[in-house]
Formats: C-alpha cells, sequence, structure tokens
C-alpha cells in the first residue's frame, strides 16, 4: 500500500442500489482527486475481514457503499476478533484496533436507517455523504462524531456481532428475515414498501412468548412478560424508517430498549404500523421504553429470532452491552 493510500471503498453489490451507485460515486471520488482502493465483498462477513486487515495494514478510512447490514459487518472490522480472548459466553467487550480511523457511509441500501438516524430522520443520496467524505479528505472540513456501539451475543453457540443502529428480537427479526429474501419485483419498490410487505408476512405466524428481560443502568431490573416485539435501539429508526426509538441518541452511551408485551394482537400491530413511523406507538400502554447499558433476554419456553442491523445473528437467550463512543463517523 502507497503511503498515500488511507481510504478503502467496501462495496456491496448485492445491496438494494450499490450496483448502479457505484460508477457515479467512483467517478466522484476520482473526479476531486480521491485516492482509493476498492473492495467487492464476496460472501457474509467478509467486509469485516477485509476491514480489520485494511485498518491493521494503515488505512484510516473506510467507506461503505451498501446497506445497513454492509456497514454493520464493516464496523466490526474496527475493533479486534470476537474470538480473541476468551472462550466464556460473556467475553470481555473487543478492543478498537486503531482508535484514529474513521468510517464514512455510502447508503445504498434498503432502509439505510443507520445514516437516516444520524441526520435526525433525513434520508440524503450516497452521492451527498460521498462529498462529505470528499470535503473531509480534502481537509475542508473536519467533521467526525464519535457514536455508540451495541456489543450483541447469542448465546447459543457465544456467537458474537456488532451493533451500529438497532437490533430486534421477535417478528423484527422476522421482517429483517423476509425482506433479505424478497426476489422479483418487489426490489423494485421503494424500501419502506419493502418492510412493509414483509411485516404483514410474518404477522401471519404472530404469538407472543414467555420472555424475561435483564436490564442493568446503574441498578438491576427484571422484566417477566409475554412478548413477541423487542428492539434494543442505538438510533431512532428501524425497518426502513419507522421510529422505533424516537429518544434513542447514538452518543449518550445507553441502549434504548422497547419492549411491546402482554396481549399485544395482530390488530393492534396494524393499526399501530402507520404511528410507529412517527415514533407515536409509545403513547400504547402496552408498549415500554427502558434505558440500558446492558440487557439479557431470555425465552425459557420457545426461541426467538435474533437480528441486528438486518442480519439475522441467531436466537434468544441473547445480551447486548453498550460501548460508549467507540466508533468515529464522518458527517
Amino acid at each position: 500500500m502507497s503511503s498515500s493510500t488511507q481510504t478503502l471503498v467496501i462495496i456491496n453489490h448485492a445491496a438494494a442500489r450499490a450496483r448502479r451507485t457505484w460508477p457515479v460515486i467512483k467517478e466522484l471520488l476520482t473526479r476531486h482527486g480521491i485516492y482509493f482502493e476498492a473492495h467487492e465483498t464476496t460472501h457474509a462477513g467478509d467486509a469485516t475481514t477485509r476491514v480489520r486487515a485494511a485498518l491493521r495494514e494503515g488505512y484510516r478510512i473506510i467507506a461503505v457503499l451498501g446497506g445497513d447490514g454492509t456497514l454493520s459487518e464493516a464496523a466490526e472490522g474496527f475493533f479486534t476478533d470476537r474470538a480473541e480472548g476468551s472462550e466464556d459466553v460473556q467475553r470481555p467487550l473487543p478492543a478498537q484496533i486503531n482508535s484514529e480511523a474513521a468510517l464514512a457511509i455510502l447508503p445504498a441500501g434498503t432502509g439505510d436507517d443507520s445514516a437516516r438516524g444520524l441526520l435526525e430522520g433525513k434520508r440524503e443520496s450516497a452521492e451527498a455523504w460521498a462529498m462529505r467524505l470528499i470535503a473531509h479528505l480534502r481537509g475542508e472540513t473536519a467533521s467526525r462524531r464519535r457514536v455508540d456501539v451495541i456489543y450483541g451475543q447469542s448465546e447459543e453457540g457465544a456467537r458474537s456481532f456488532i451493533c451500529l443502529n438497532a437490533a430486534t428480537i421477535g417478528i423484527g427479526a422476522e421482517v429483517a428475515s423476509r425482506v433479505a429474501r424478497q426476489t422479483g419485483l418487489t426490489l423494485r419498490l421503494p424500501g419502506e414498501a419493502r418492510f412493509v410487505q414483509a411485516a404483514l408476512g410474518a404477522l401471519v405466524n404472530w404469538r407472543e412468548r414467555r420472555t424475561t428481560l435483564s436490564i442493568e443502568d446503574g441498578a438491576a431490573t427484571q422484566i417477566e412478560c409475554t412478548s413477541n416485539l423487542i428492539a434494543i435501539s442505538n438510533g431512532a429508526y428501524a425497518g426502513g424508517g419507522m421510529m422505533f426509538a424516537p429518544h434513542a441518541r447514538v452518543d449518550d452511551g445507553k441502549m434504548d430498549v422497547v419492549i411491546a408485551s402482554d396481549g399485544l394482537t395482530r390488530g393492534a400491530i396494524l393499526r399501530e404500523l402507520p404511528r410507529i413511523r412517527r415514533g407515536a406507538h409509545l403513547a400504547n400502554p402496552r408498549v415500554r421504553v427502558m434505558q440500558a447499558e446492558s440487557v439479557r433476554i431470555t425465552t425459557p419456553e420457545e426461541s426467538l429470532l435474533v437480528e441486528a442491523d438486518g442480519n439475522v445473528r441467531g436466537q434468544t437467550p441473547v445480551s447486548f452491552r453498550i460501548m460508549p463512543r467507540a466508533l468515529s463517523v464522518i458527517l
């Protein structure tokens, strides 16, 4: 790698809009004299492996053209391998490989909720985000924001993962799984419409399960309920613009735990869908929000699916811990 090569662009052509957006971004970077190297992902986890190696090689800026899942996989590469250090279920938090490195977002996915949350609900094009990166690399701005990262562990097999924006347990994970499997003409729909279509399909099998949440936030709290919809949120938006956690902040050192429980029916979920878009679902007495530094979720009778940033990550039991301001993002 040349001493002037500090920027690596990760491209996931499987993301909703990445294939047609990359030629535009490439031309834009080249026209503005930005020297970069590019890596096209070939399989799940490839972004993590390449980013981890790149940071150890001396790269300082990692730009990601793809959706929330690719962004999350790339962010995982900013930290030491989750398999290092311990075989215990409760592993130590991973360490940063280079605290001076930064992540640049080039949103080209279905929902792009991570980017949306950083702009407080505004959705901008990959080209607009590329101009932020260009300005940063040319020294015209020095806008970086340190954000929290969520460290998750699906305890079946002690699988660990990094989550940037939001993780869901239950129907939210089922929706993410259905979105990932969509094909044909559905892929031409706007991201919001694809999520709604998947949600309607997932509701067919709606059923609450007995659930225990063990929450730590200075003091320990245990909640016993029945649920099929829990969100662990670092950002306000999930599911293609749904404001699941309207009060969540990406740099407050807390996760917002959103719990819909105890008798929520299919009909109630359908009525809440339009309200979730503006955060009005919090007025429902069966929905509550708590802040946490860590949370463990168990479902003793039947496991629930777990997803983080659109990627299915296993099943319950699952635990989450906050890593305050652990990642630098270019804005």
